[in-house]
């Protein structure tokens, strides 16, 4: 059962210690959310973690600023026209990281030295190429970046076993439903429950989403967040992308994989076992927790963050997610039992959808119709055992279909 035989299997076997080493990681995606999250974590826990590289995109400013903190030993910016900048932004510093950039550089960053854990915290498909150069170099793998198994899980499982490393969720779904499972036997878990904030229109009505502007999208009720993720809770594309995700990390069915609104975001995932108990994971709203558990797992670093407090966080409440409200849900269970390529197509129309948005070129309806229309018209030539080049052809493929979906959509 994936991630389970593997926490069983190390837990049973082995009874873990206090660590008195001080583990080096890498992050690819450091200027990001994710990446200024797990650097703050780094920051309070120096005798914890240090930085060997860090991977970022076009903040170069953030980046330079990060270089001189953490001092790493190699540093890349993902655009090779930012690269003169970087060298520039850091040239009175002694020691400088070694520099590269490009597509190619951002792997050599996962790749790098003798760390033990690279975070993947880059935004969309991008960041599945930095993750097989990761696990190709037996790096265990903090996984934030859900896109990495939604397109590439065909290809990035067996890798995974192949190398033998760890595949630890860093985001707090299935973060939550991992640590749910420790101690749980094998064939132990019967459903999975994966919580919803429900996003900016949780609250409004299928009839006023016509009426959505972007500053109306990336109005989330409890998390802070980058714009496309956003923009993802709020047509719950972000929860139908976590089930396949979930699927491929589980090894679970889709009909037993659930979506439920939980607006309060302290329930974080659920699990059913066999008997029909149910384990919750719950805390504030804090993307750090499930970080830093992916760096520390098995072991349980004490914080000083703020403890829960049930009666300050009043009640709890659950519904049953809208498909009217939220077709992009169902889009993505339809794609996750197609499997093969079709998990990459529907990310890719996503991103590219999602991007389209941003730029003001469609509105938040067109999302779901253009997803839609390109994965029907994908249907006719998936298979069930795609190779990265494959995966990455399609990726291309579906953006290309969906720009010129929406240039008809603006004709019409």
């Amino acid at each position: 059962m994936g991630y389970l035989n593997c926490a069983q299997k190390f837990i049973v076997e082995v009874i873990p210690s206090a660590r008195n080493t001080v583990k080096p990681i890498s992050i690819v995606g450091s200027t990001g959310s994710i990446g200024t999250q797990t650097l703050e974590i780094v920051t309070h826990y120096r005798e914890q973690f240090r930085i060997v590289g860090l991977a970022a995109g076009r903040n170069v400013e953030m980046l330079a600023q990060q270089i001189r903190q953490f001092q790493p030993e190699i540093a890349a910016t993902c655009y090779e026209e930012k690269l003169p900048e970087l060298r520039e932004a850091i040239a009175d510093i002694d020691n400088p990281p070694t520099l590269v950039a490009g597509e190619e550089g951002v792997a050599e960053v996962a790749r790098y030295g003798d760390a033990e854990s690279v975070v993947t915290g880059i935004v969309g498909c991008a960041g599945l190429l930095p993750t097989i150069a990761a696990i190709e170099a037996g790096k265990d793998i903090a996984l934030a970046n859900k896109e990495t198994l939604i397109a590439g899980g065909p290809v990035v499982l067996p890798l995974v076993k192949k190398h033998g490393v760890r595949l630890l969720p860093a985001d707090s779904e299935h973060s939550a439903i991992f640590q749910c499972l420790q101690g749980v036997p094998e064939g132990g878990l019967r459903r999975i429950m994966l919580t919803a904030s429900g996003g900016a229109f949780r609250d409004w009505s299928a009839e006023n989403l016509s009426e959505v502007t972007i500053t109306d999208a990336l109005k989330h009720p409890n998390w802070s967040m980058g714009r496309k993720i956003t923009i993802d809770s709020a047509t719950l594309m972000n929860k139908g992308l976590e089930v396949i995700e979930a699927h491929y990390l589980f090894e679970m069915d889709y009909d037993q994989i659930e979506i439920v609104i939980h607006p309060q975001s302290i329930i974080h995932s659920l699990i059913e076992l066999q008997d029909t108990s149910v384990l919750a994971q719950l805390g504030w709203p804090d993307m750090r927790l499930p970080l830093l558990y992916a760096l520390s797992w098995p072991e349980r670093i004490y914080t000083n963050w703020e403890p829960l407090d049930l009666v300050k966080a009043g009640n709890l409440t659950f519904k049953e997610p809208d498909g009217q409200k939220y077709p992009c849900m169902e889009l993505a269970y339809a794609a996750g039992r197609a499997g093969g390529l079709m998990p990459a197509v529907l990310n890719a129309a996503n991103e590219q959808a999602v991007e389209l948005f941003l730029e003001k070129k469609i509105g938040f309806l067109d999302i779901p119709r253009l997803i839609e229309t390109v994965c029907d018209r994908a249907s006719s030539h998936n298979h069930s055992t795609p190779s990265l080049e494959e995966i990455i052809a399609t990726d291309h493929e579906a953006r290309q279909e969906v720009l010129a979906a929406a240039q008809q959509l603006a004709m019409s």
